[in-house]
């Protein structure tokens, strides 16, 4: 998840806004819902499962737009939400693919975002239409109910779309899950901004700078550089990250770096940016078996995630130990097996 420009107003200020909601929800009783695994073997020991196995690309077209498409595995499917909203699918590769040992896994770059940018108009792109597309990918495969993987702000999505058509999901895997309420979003950026010290002041400005606001991809990449410093673990995992972040943002360039951008100020108004936005209450009733997966050293509050594991009926909670917030790079092992453990534990029913 990205804190997008417009939280980057000055502490004083920020204080003033959110100080009541900060104390509300300081007075909430947070009950301990967490698994804590073992410490796994370093990062440098982890490898992608398969990764000789080729990924098929393609492109699906739809109405203001062609998405693109990338698919690998065998089994059942699981279609995947990237994070952002304003980054693509890259970022998860090759870690995620280790699934594809068992699933049938369906990357796809949301509307206006990576390769799904070309001829886009960011004015056009809108909740409703990042979950009509969703629905055509699903109707695409002849999917009559599909498993949803989200990660970060595609754990929104994910969750938006099931309130819409809850029987056309049979699972959500929400992993490292962005804020689902106004309320928790402040308390993620008064815990961010902490945690950022010094850094917070420095990536404001960077964000106010000139070759940043023109999409520069090496402004975009210094700022990620701080945003995501206290999201991960361990510095090899943070680079690895970097790295790929890096290559993304120079093949987009500037052009779809603020395409990609414009998009998420379409998103941000239409849910974080409200001071009613809360899905907690909705979620609820869904009644869909739930995995939501975090890491004991995620840069979002604990009870972000036990908020979302709390709300659903059927939730579940794992919190990985030793692990941030992209917990398929830093502890794959972790994620395959509950991931396995939980998509099978509907099997064996």
């Amino acid at each position: 998840m990205v804190i997008p420009a417009w939280c980057f107003e000055s502490r004083r200020t920020e204080r003033q806004r959110t100080s009541s909601s900060r104390q509300a929800i300081a007075a909430l009783a947070i009950a301990c819902m967490c698994l804590a695994l073992p410490a796994r073997a370093p990062a440098m020991a982890e490898s992608p499962a398969n990764p000789g196995d080729a990924a098929h690309e393609s492109q699906l077209r739809v109405r203001g737009g062609d998405l693109y498409l990338r698919e690998t595995g065998r089994g059942r499917s699981i279609i995947i939400l990237h994070g952002g909203p304003d980054f693509d699918h890259r970022y998860l590769l090759p870690d995620l693919d280790r699934l594809s040992d068992s699933y049938h896994l369906i990357y796809y770059d949301q509307r206006g975002r990576g390769q799904s940018a070309v001829g886009v108009h960011a004015q056009e792109v809108s909740l409703a239409s990042d979950i009509a597309d969703l629905d055509s990918i699903r109707e695409h495969f002849h999917l009559q109910s599909v498993v949803l993987l989200g990660h970060s702000w595609g754990t929104v999505l994910a969750l938006e779309y099931a309130l819409r058509h809850p029987q056309r999901v049979s699972d959500l895997v929400l992993m490292n899950p962005a804020p689902a309420s106004a309320a928790d979003l402040a308390l993620f950026r008064a815990a961010y901004a902490q945690k950022l010290g010094p850094d917070f002041e420095q990536q404001r400005q960077i964000i106010a700078s000139a070759p940043y606001r023109a999409g520069d991809p090496q402004a975009v990449t210094r700022r990620y550089r701080l945003h995501f410093k206290p999201a991960l673990m361990r510095s090899g995992d943070y680079e690895r990250l970097m790295a790929r972040m890096q290559a993304a943002f120079m093949s987009q360039g500037a052009e779809g770096i603020l395409t990609a951008r414009a998009v998420e100020d379409n998103l941000m108004r239409e849910t974080w940016q409200r001071a009613d936005y809360d899905l907690l209450p909705r979620i609820a009733g869904l009644g869909i078996r739930t995995l939501v997966i975090s890491g004991d050293h995620d840069f979002f509050p604990a009870a972000i995630a036990e908020h979302i594991a709390r709300a659903t009926a059927t939730g579940e909670l794992v919190v990985l130990k030793d692990c941030g917030h992209f917990a398929f790079l830093e502890c794959p092992s972790g994620v395959h097996t509950h991931i396995d453990a939980f998509l099978r534990s509907r099997q064996e029913r």
